[in-house]
């Protein structure tokens, strides 16, 4: 369709069809169809199963009913970040974590290594993921699978249903990285091709368009979702990337918990904030972040924020300084950049 491709982790995935700006507006105006498909895929099964992720992850998955998704992070012994994930209960003793295409070994290798009576199995190759997100998602949907509509139109936030197509068994979850509303389906990779052709077709009248992972970036950032490798990685802690919601430190022992703890009140810690800048100054990743001569902190991610018309960034800061004033360093020169308040786009995801 036209896509200027780049290497990513060894997958060849697209970046831009028509322009990163018409197809981020394409989401927060109608919709846009991803091929997310390097996403990562580990099935966890068996007696225990439960209780053997609770050791691995932060978040509480006891509050997971059937059919429902949780977000959580899997911290090394010190406190650090593995992965960010989306875990899924698929029946009893049965969850499928879905990782950064980045950690799939990794975090292979770590559920393996730390679930040894657990059945932990690698499905990234045979699974392939579409996402279509934004206002007319719902709709598109619908039109793909009509005789599920009203299971789909009452689907809840991070739950997910399985469906078919064809005679093709795929899941569907009502999840993303955009901050819109928008959908997510995992199928086998023969199916995708079909599917993304259906889709293009029903949505040619309400703006369809297919994006690349240059909107999704851009998406994401405006609704200050973190991104492993710039805000989240193994020398991050969710506290000081301002994921505190996603640490559960009263439901028992997990891996990581004892550093976290300490972590947490560590004055000298770093904590993510937002910035805006003046003019058309753009801070990208790496940029250090001053306090009067003081470098006190790094930018995570840096761009033009298409929706709302700024040039913002998201920066880990330390502690002591988050009400001072600040500046960020570009080209040599350090601008003074203003304080906002996360998100800064409030998601409508959570609304429709």
């Amino acid at each position: 369709m036209g896509a200027r491709l780049v290497d990513f982790h060894g997958w060849e995935l697209p970046v831009s069809y028509d322009g990163l700006f018409k197809e981020h507006q394409s989401v927060r105006q109608n919709a846009g169809l991803f091929d997310v498909s390097h996403m990562g895929e580990i099935r966890i099964s068996g007696p225990g199963a439960l209780e053997g992720l609770q050791r691995i992850v932060s978040n509480d998955l006891s509050s997971l009913g059937e059919s429902s998704i949780l977000y959580t992070v899997a911290c090394r012994e010190d406190g650090g970040i593995l992965d960010d994930f989306l875990v899924y209960k698929m029946g009893e003793e049965d969850y499928l974590l879905v990782v950064n295409a980045s950690n799939v070994e990794k975090m292979y290798a770590w559920c393996r290594d730390r679930l040894p009576s657990l059945e932990v199995q690698d499905h990234s190759s045979q699974t392939a993921q579409i996402a279509v997100q934004g206002p007319a998602s719902r709709g598109l949907l619908s039109a793909l699978f009509p005789e599920r509509t009203m299971e789909l139109h009452a689907l809840p936030y991070y739950h997910f249903m399985k469906m078919e197509f064809g005679e093709q068994a795929l899941i569907l979850s009502r999840t993303g990285y955009t901050g819109e509303l928008g959908y997510e389906m995992y199928l086998p990779p023969e199916m995708a091709h079909g599917i993304a052709d259906r889709l293009m077709d029903l949505g040619a009248d309400s703006g369809l368009k297919p994006a690349g992972l240059g909107a999704r970036d851009t998406l994401r950032f405006e609704a200050s979702y973190c991104l492993y490798g710039n805000e989240l990685g193994e020398e991050t802690d969710p506290f000081e990337a301002g994921l505190f919601w996603l640490v559960k430190m009263d439901k028992g022992d997990f891996i990581g918990r004892d550093a976290l703890r300490e972590r947490k009140q560590d004055p000298s810690a770093k904590r993510l904030l937002g910035l805006s800048l003046p003019g058309r100054r753009i801070a990208r990743q790496d940029f250090a972040v001053f306090c009067e001569d003081e470098e006190v902190g790094r930018v995570t991610s840096g761009s033009f924020a298409p929706t709302l018309d700024e040039n913002l960034c998201l920066a880990l800061v330390r502690r002591d300084c988050l009400k001072s004033d600040l500046s960020v360093e570009i080209r040599g020169e350090r601008v003074s950049a203003i304080r906002r308040k996360l998100p800064f786009y409030q998601q409508a995801a959570l609304r429709a």
